[in-house]
């Protein structure tokens, strides 16, 4: 049957009007998506999470106790056992004794209601403190900590298990800063978090993303942490709806620097904080651990995140706000442009599955926990 050409050209723009609202469907939906994964970012003062474990003392004892061992490819995803509590275990490793209580009793349970999506008690925009109590004195500030830096809310159920990884060296008063600020913003945020401080024993050139490494090597042995955050010790964030949580797609958090005129330097840039899942982590094997000196590790984890099929994703440029603090510049990494430009090659041989180190101390202050190791240079 032929259709008549006025059949036809309504049959066209219905097809078109059709096709219009389809978009505008899918427009919608995917509006709604997001509205609910970025609702708490514009949202202050409103009113697929596993149940909350605290570390264990005996699961404590039994990593301390390899404290000068080193750490082979198969250590590294390797989870502590489960095992029953002791009430108090002491720990030994180099450089002295550390006494890890049982947190039985303050355990949440399933019947614990799971914490709001939008944390109660966000403020937005924050002053940033840089007076800073030295490190012995902060622990009074933040009596809610357990040993290690490890916090989780009494009254509800985190739904977010986070790790904080801080690469470090020979920065004590820049540390306090951090500490003194970060503990307050990650506590209103209602998660179940602990701070790690990887600190690289010697004088060798630094190597800040071998040290991530470590510190989420060390990490998921001690807990089941969800999501890793990994943070230089000289920002600190200026907005607590910046959040410090789990992200759907690896999350660069440091987007506005005060020292770059809270501007973004480059579009790919994945440096100062960011945010990625373990499974993301593993994914794309971790850092590389080739950049020995400043500069380059973080570009190619952003060549790393785009090869395995995820994207940056970003907050808004005046909540993901970050202050800096004055250091002195490492001396830059001569080989790092040459790293860069032949990493797709190593992406799947260089990164976790072929970190050496050996953890020289590991010790539980109340504010933090910090891991000492010695790094191995890469074959």
């Amino acid at each position: 049957m032929v259709l008549q050409p006025w059949l036809r050209t309504h049959l066209y723009k219905v097809l078109v009007v059709l096709v219009v609202v389809l978009l505008l469907l899918q427009y919608a939906f995917n509006s709604i998506f997001e509205a609910r994964q970025l609702e708490p970012l514009f949202a202050i003062n409103s009113s697929s999470s596993a149940g909350h474990r605290p570390i264990r003392s005996r699961e404590r004892g039994l990593l301390f106790s390899a404290a000068n061992g080193s750490i082979s490819p198969s250590d590294v995803f390797r989870n502590a056992t489960d095992m029953s509590d002791d009430t108090t275990t002491t720990v030994t490793g180099v450089g002295g004794s550390t006494s890890a209580s049982s947190t039985a009793g303050q355990m949440t349970n399933n019947t614990t209601p799971l914490c709001p999506p939008i944390p109660p008690k966000l403020v937005g925009a924050i002053r940033v403190l840089k007076d800073a109590p030295p490190l012995a004195e902060l622990e009074k500030k933040f009596p809610a900590l357990e040993p290690g830096g490890h916090y989780h809310p009494q009254d509800c159920r985190a739904r977010h298990k986070v790790a904080i990884i801080v690469p470090y060296r020979d920065r004590e008063s820049h540390l306090a800063i951090l500490l003194l600020n970060l503990h307050p913003l990650l506590q209103r945020q209602q998660l179940d978090y602990q701070i790690f401080i990887v600190e690289q024993a010697g004088n060798g050139p630094f190597n800040r993303a071998m040290l991530m490494n470590v510190g989420f090597a060390e990490a998921i042995k001690l807990y089941d942490f969800e999501c890793f955050i990994f943070h230089d010790v000289d920002l600190l964030p200026e907005d607590d709806r910046n959040l410090y949580t789990c992200p759907e797609q690896p999350r660069h958090m440091s987007v506005a620097i005060d020292v770059f005129k809270y501007k973004l330097p480059y579009a790919d840039i994945f440096g100062g904080v960011s945010a990625m899942t373990r499974a993301q982590f593993e994914k794309v094997n971790g850092f590389s651990n080739m950049f020995w000196g400043w500069g380059g590790e973080d570009d190619d984890m952003s060549n790393r995140i785009k090869f395995h099929g995820f994207h940056i994703s970003r907050y808004p440029a005046n909540i993901a706000r970050y202050k800096m603090l004055t250091h002195r510049k490492q001396k830059a990494n001569p080989k790092r442009y040459e790293f860069l430009n032949t990493g797709r090659k190593r992406f799947k041989s260089d990164g976790i599955n072929s970190l050496r180190y050996e953890r020289k101390d590991l010790k539980l202050f109340h504010t933090y926990t910090l891991l000492l190791v010695e790094l191995a240079v890469p074959s």
